[in-house]
């Protein structure tokens, strides 16, 4: 549960050096030996407040501090701005918000606030469920007034369990607008590239992408692409530099920074929080080769990311098999804010949890798998050649049940594999390969792809029981010529039909497995960051184990442990509780400020 801590999440290291005039370090670091010398570390700058991370939690908490009266600066492990928010899809879940309202979507708090309970449950408290719907909207609106950040409705973009009480089938999830890169001047040069580079000559919004992967087979998808090379062709005319999705959320919040006069120290990593009478007061950062002291007069929030990138942090948290090699989160991002935090006392929940997502581990880097498993012609199974989820579930519930125990007869699911024909190949685009076109041969030498002109030759080439996959492919095309899966009902949600062909019917998620040759892809755990961390309330305040507030500290976004718990409430579900409750420290600063404490 994200309100309360588990029994490893005790703290390891205590606070416990004193530092002249620096407050009190963590015991082991390299700051130490200064001390013993006498030499208190440099102290770098003070400002009310110091933000760890410039992911999107971390600049709408500077951007909200800075525009409350508040000296901030924020401290930043990468030589790039963005974190994983500037590699991603941008996609925003935050319900009854201004940009939801103006698009008519039939929505009101109590429809939401009932949909987060029945997907959260007791994964995190009810009062910070209410923090995030409540201070969502106002999140939203204060970041388009105070940047150059517009936001579109993700028009049919369901919640992820719609059937569930308040769910909506149409969906509440928002992404950016289209933003010239331009606005940021040089700045832009030190943007965190995306996961996906959108195609050159074109302007791609988050939701095209379910419309381009039908380009070759349906009208929309034709029309869907020719408008986005339309934009990309009129932004060139006009001499723009066009950002979407992630890329347009970062570059958008940055500008807001350089327009509030807030100073973003790249290459400066955090080393530890600095406390002085169980208090933090501000943090140890090595900038410049230097390791110095970052007072913060009012507090600090940490927006520093997951611990994906983290070997020993996986290896002691989550199950096996895990690593760093399958998620797409951003490089930097090793747990350094929650191990700083556990070091001043917080404590952790959610650690074993992560926001999965099954994922193909190419060889340049693993491929986050949305469409191509919900595309009618194609299917998942496990090592023993069985079927073993519906494969057009919400993704972070497939890798939930990839990692569920071995139930004897059907075999392990990790890894499993994605399997679909050459009908399948001629008419949907596979990541960024067109129809027809031939995978890369390092896809193939890597593993990551088998392909074979029989369902046995497959199996062979898969290391599944042939006949096993003999006969979960016969039972599937027969179920897919009915249109119904009795044996996992893909199909039965709307959440199902997003990423799928309305040309295909009954069910535009289901067809036959049938003509040769045949592909397997490799499908292992992959996600798009962890989701453990700090434990903190409903003011972003960081909490000890039993209870207590640690003063002075802050978490957002995947620092801290999420309010959405084990689940996922819909596209965005991420990035909208990052961006408010970062939000919500620095407003929670500020009112401290101004009423005196």
């Amino acid at each position: 549960m994200a309100s309360g801590p588990s029994p490893s999440a005790r703290p390891s290291r205590r606070s416990v050096l004193a530092g002249t005039g620096a407050g009190v370090l963590a015991a082991g670091l390299p700051a130490a030996a200064a001390r013993a010398a006498g030499v208190a570390p440099a102290v770098l700058g003070e400002y009310d407040v110091v933000v760890v991370g410039s992911g999107a939690a971390g600049m709408t908490a500077a951007l909200t501090a800075a525009k409350r009266g508040l000296s901030v600066v924020v401290v930043e492990k990468a030589p790039t701005f963005g974190g994983s928010a500037a590699r991603s899809g941008a996609g925003i879940w935050l319900p009854n918000n201004s940009v939801l309202r103006a698009a008519g979507v039939p929505d009101t708090p109590e429809k939401a606030a009932a949909y987060l309970a029945a997907v959260v449950g007791d994964g995190s408290s009810a009062a910070r469920q209410a923090a995030f719907l409540a201070n969502g909207p106002r999140m939203l609106d204060f970041v388009m007034a105070n940047s150059p950040l517009r936001f579109r409705f993700m028009a049919g973009y369901s919640d992820y369990y719609p059937d569930l009480p308040g769910g909506l089938p149409g969906g509440r999830s928002i992404e950016p607008d289209q933003l010239d890169g331009r606005v940021l001047g040089g700045e832009l040069a030190r943007l965190n590239p995306a996961y996906m580079p959108v195609p050159a000559g074109m302007v791609v919004f988050s939701q095209d992408y379910k419309w381009l992967t039908l380009a070759a087979v349906t009208a929309k998808g034709a029309a869907v692409s020719a408008e986005c090379l339309a934009r990309g062709t009129a932004a060139a005319l006009r001499g723009e530099k066009p950002l979407t999705m992630g890329q347009a959320l970062a570059a958008g919040l940055r500008a807001g920074l350089l327009w509030a006069g807030v100073p973003v120290w790249l290459n400066s990593p955090l080393v530890d929080l600095v406390q002085e009478g169980g208090r933090v007061t501000g943090v140890l950062v090595a900038k410049d080769g230097t390791q110095g002291v970052v007072r913060a007069r009012r507090g600090v929030i940490v927006g520093s990311g997951g611990f994906e990138h983290d070997a020993g942090m996986r290896a002691r948290y989550q199950q096996q098999p895990i690593g760093t090699r399958w998620t797409v989160g951003a490089k930097e991002n090793t747990g350094d804010g929650i191990r700083a935090g556990e070091r001043a006392g917080a404590a952790l929940a959610l650690m074993e949890d992560a926001w999965w997502g099954p994922a193909i581990p190419l060889p340049e880097e693993p491929y986050f798998c949305l469409a191509e498993r919900t595309l009618p012609g194609g299917l998942m199974v496990n090592a023993a050649g069985a079927r073993f989820v519906n494969e057009a579930a919400p993704y972070s519930d497939v890798v939930h049940v990839m990692y569920e125990k071995d139930r004897g007869a059907t075999g392990s699911h990790i890894p499993a594999w994605l399997v679909v024909d050459q009908n399948y190949r001629n008419r949907y685009l596979f990541k960024d390969v067109l129809p027809t076109f031939v995978f890369p041969d390092a896809w193939y030498a890597s593993g990551a792809v088998k392909k074979a002109w029989t369902w046995d030759a497959l199996a062979g080439g898969m290391g599944v029981p042939a006949a096993a996959l003999r006969a979960t492919l016969n039972r599937f095309n027969a179920q897919a010529w009915a249109g119904s899966d009795p044996d996992f009902r893909r199909g039965e949600s709307a959440y199902d039909h997003y990423y799928t062909d309305p040309g295909v019917s009954p069910n535009s998620c289901l067809a036959p497995v049938w003509a040769p040759p045949f592909y397997a892809f490799r499908i292992v755990p992959g996600d798009l960051g962890t989701k453990g961390g700090i434990v903190t309330d409903a003011r972003a305040r960081a909490l000890r184990p039993d209870g207590s507030v640690i003063p002075g500290l802050y978490a957002a976004g995947n620092a801290s442990a999420a309010v959405m718990g084990h689940s996922y409430a819909g596209a965005g579900s991420t990035i909208g509780p990052a961006m408010t409750f970062g939000h919500v420290a620095a407003e929670d600063i500020a009112d401290g400020v101004a009423a005196g404490v």
